[in-house]
């Protein structure tokens, strides 16, 4: 009798999972989804911020299959702010980061760029405040970029592939256009698109929301162009500077020209000076 019901349920998860595109044409629907400011831990991590062995507590699954909100949360600082109870989501991950908004990024005095989940590579610093422990993040605080998510099946039905670009009508009170929306595609997603919470607000986005495809040729941002002078003028810079002073503040950076500062283990560098060497595509290496 037990096994009969297994095969029953997973008859009828299978049959919601091919039913789930049936309703989409060409153009969507597309449901929508609110991301708040959330953190993802790799498990180091995790027993830093909550002691030796601990293991993420789920609260709630989300709507990607495999992924949860779990019951901990932690407090994030910059150097202007701090922000309390900032939802962890599971599963653990290969390396920490941290997605918040816009409005966020103002509390905490920080200038984190606009990316894809999971690229901070020169991303903003952050500083995690657990129950046991602290956890600086060189790289890791960022603004997500609006997504959506989907299977294959969804992505044929909608005619796009990963990886490519497209605009977003929101049917909404408030009418607006997403542009520049990543389509991401793989067998463990579910169709869904994802803004945070500044995006949400500015289209009166809420629960039940959908959005349209309303142009699917878009596949990358313009390229900037840079002047024959200042690309000469970027090739005459000194390309490594060894700085062996115990501390590497904003103003030290804005004298250093060269694009990579090698730096020791005892110097401590302040948030404002990575913030001007990622505004500056300047590196900052321990050696």
């Amino acid at each position: 009798m037990k096994e009969k019901m297994i095969e029953k349920i997973v008859q009828q998860v299978i049959a919601k999972l091919n039913n789930d595109s049936t309703d989409l044409t060409s153009d969507g629907p597309i449901p929508i989804a609110v991301s708040a400011r959330h953190i993802h831990l790799q498990k180091e991590h995790v027993e830093i911020l909550f002691g030796k062995g601990y293991e993420l507590t789920k609260k709630l699954d989300l709507s990607q299959p495999g992924q949860f909100a779990a019951n901990e949360t932690l407090m994030i600082a910059g150097p202007k702010g701090s922000i309390e109870r900032v939802r962890i989501l599971g599963p653990v991950r290969p390396a920490s980061q941290v997605e918040v908004s816009l409005t966020d990024a103002f509390k905490l005095g920080v200038k984190p760029p606009l990316r894809e989940s999971g690229d901070i590579n020169g991303s903003s610093p952050i500083t995690l405040i657990g129950p046991k422990g602290t956890v600086y993040l060189q790289e890791g605080l960022i603004i997500a970029q609006a997504h959506i998510h989907m299977n294959f099946k969804e992505a044929s039905v909608l005619q796009v592939e990963d990886g490519q670009y497209v605009n977003i009508a929101i049917n909404s009170e408030r009418p607006m256009t997403f542009n520049h929306v990543k389509i991401r595609v793989s067998e463990r997603f579910r169709l869904e698109m994802h803004v945070d919470t500044d995006e949400a607000n500015a289209a009166f986005i809420s629960k039940g929301t959908i959005g349209k495809i309303i142009t699917s040729a878009v596949t990358a941002r313009p390229i900037k162009t840079q002047s024959v002078e200042t690309m000469a003028h970027e090739t005459t810079k000194p390309s490594i500077e060894k700085y062996d002073k115990k501390l590497l503040s904003r103003e030290d950076m804005e004298k250093i020209e060269a694009n990579m500062i090698h730096i020791s283990k005892q110097t401590i560098v302040t948030a404002l000076a990575y913030d001007y060497a990622r505004e500056k595509k300047k590196q900052i290496k321990i050696v």
